[in-house]
């Protein structure tokens, strides 16, 4: 399986934070923003990632990660030279995806809570045409909304309706065969100028190809796209590390999952020594977690 970041929007409710920089770079806590996407598909045991980012914003991304070989991953960039949706990410990335099954994770989205990553390895599994995931809100309006039955079953599919069927709303975390870039080449712009997911997931709904999970309660998901998402998010994951220890730090999943040795760690950990975030990776490095 590979991974896909889409990190390629001007983030203009964040304004004017996000006019000199991409939403995916402002810190959530102690690490930007984008350390919370790639933790998810590092933890799923993705090794081969591509983000995609606007022409300006893209190197900032190279700058952060390079070639991604200092956490033992392959990461690629492209670029998405205008915004026409997240579906647009399956034609950038076609030759990217090729025969394989793909992950996409939107930059803003941020997910905690251990139980959380313990069941990603669920989905480490080929995948059978696609898998969404449900998560409860109080306003589900501004979101792509999923309506099921009592067996989990998908019944219909909503780009931020006005008067939503439930009150699932589909997080920015989708898992997909690699038909989706036929799928992806196949759908219309929407009203508002955009390739939908929802479109891409309805295509595969009519196959009855699509299924649906709901996130386990434990979960924290945020979408940090406003000012207050993203400070709700940063102290969300302040109290998480402060309580319970979580950190989903990327260079300690690297280390465990065998993609890097302790010399390699060691190497990450210099510049951070002075931080927070590098005293957990030496307490890593140790065997103290």
């Amino acid at each position: 399986m590979k991974g896909i970041i889409l990190a390629a929007g001007k983030g203009t409710r964040l304004y004017p934070a996000t006019k000199a920089i991409s939403k995916p770079m402002l810190p959530v806590y102690d690490r930007p923003m984008i350390y919370y996407p790639m933790a998810v598909l590092m933890s799923l045991g993705i090794r081969e990632i591509q983000i995609i980012s606007s022409p300006a914003d893209i190197g900032g991304y190279n700058r952060l990660f390079g070639d991604g070989s200092s956490l033992g991953l392959d990461v690629s960039y492209a670029v998405q030279n205008k915004l026409r949706g997240i579906a647009d990410a399956f034609t950038i990335a076609k030759g990217f995806i090729g025969d394989d099954d793909v992950c996409l994770m939107l930059g803003d989205n941020i997910f905690l809570g251990q139980a959380f990553y313990d069941s990603l390895q669920e989905y480490t599994a080929p995948v059978d045409g696609a898998v969404i995931f449900g998560y409860p809100v109080e306003d589900p309006r501004s979101f792509g909304v999923v309506e099921f039955d009592e067996n989990f079953n998908v019944l219909s599919l909503e780009e931020k309706p006005e008067h939503p069927k439930s009150n699932y709303i589909v997080p920015g975390l989708y898992f997909y065969d690699s038909s989706v870039t036929e799928v992806a080449d196949q759908i219309e712009p929407s009203a508002r100028g955009e390739l939908e997911i929802t479109d891409v997931n309805k295509v595969y709904l009519q196959k009855q190809k699509l299924k649906v999970k709901l996130i386990d309660k434990e979960t924290e998901w945020f979408d940090a796209g406003s000012a207050d998402g993203l400070l709700t998010a940063s102290n969300a994951a302040a109290r998480a590390e402060k309580e319970s220890g979580e950190m989903n730090c990327i260079e300690e999943i690297a280390y465990k999952k065998g993609f890097i040795d302790a010399a390699q760690l060691n190497e990450l950990l210099q510049p951070l020594k002075k931080t927070k975030y590098g005293k957990h990776i030496e307490k890593v490095l140790s065997g103290e977690i």
